[in-house]
């Protein structure tokens, strides 16, 4: 690794940890040459680019930060952290490029994405539902509403068992 300040090949590492729950690592570097400190960080690159057939048939290279847009507007106002919307966009990207090589329909990114807003907020959910399942009719909102209705619903002070934080692992018993 090159040092950013005096261009010279020769540093050591000092501190590496895992971020992003286990896909990036974070290195403390140290210029042997100058002894200035700097930051890298390491994750795997998506080597296949992955395309999203869209309802009309064309191809486009899947964006995550198109994907980031649409959860945006759907939550509007709504007050959900950008750091849950983000988490959400990751998980998608994460599923679609495990579970599909080469092609993608945009049905199945918006039915993940779907998903998730169902989980993070109901009406950040119906705003994006609305576009995703093409509701032309108030029938096709109160069928929607009364299904989200239906679905008994955590306590609100009830705390997650998995968090973001821990990687979304199960704790041990052994902390």
């Amino acid at each position: 690794m090159r040092c950013p300040h005096c261009d010279i090949d020769d540093d050591r590492v000092i501190d590496s940890r895992s971020i992003d729950g286990g896909a990036s690592i974070r290195r403390r570097r140290q210029c042997n040459a100058c002894g200035r400190r700097y930051t890298t960080y390491e994750r795997v690159e998506k080597t296949g680019r992955l395309m999203v057939v869209k309802k009309d048939g064309t191809r486009v290279p899947f964006d995550p930060q198109k994907v980031l847009q649409g959860v945006q507007a759907a939550c509007g106002k709504r007050p959900i952290p950008e750091a849950e919307k983000v988490g959400l966009v990751r998980k998608v990207e994460d599923e679609v490029h495990r579970e599909h090589e080469r092609e993608v329909a945009s049905l199945e990114i918006g039915r993940r994405v779907a998903a998730g807003l169902r989980e993070l907020d109901p009406v950040a959910y119906i705003r994006y539902a609305s576009e995703y399942h093409s509701f032309r009719t108030i029938e096709d909102f109160r069928a929607e509403l009364a299904e989200l209705e239906g679905r008994p619903q955590p306590p609100a002070d009830q705390l997650r068992l998995f968090s973001e934080a821990d990687g979304g692992t199960p704790p041990t018993g052994r902390e």
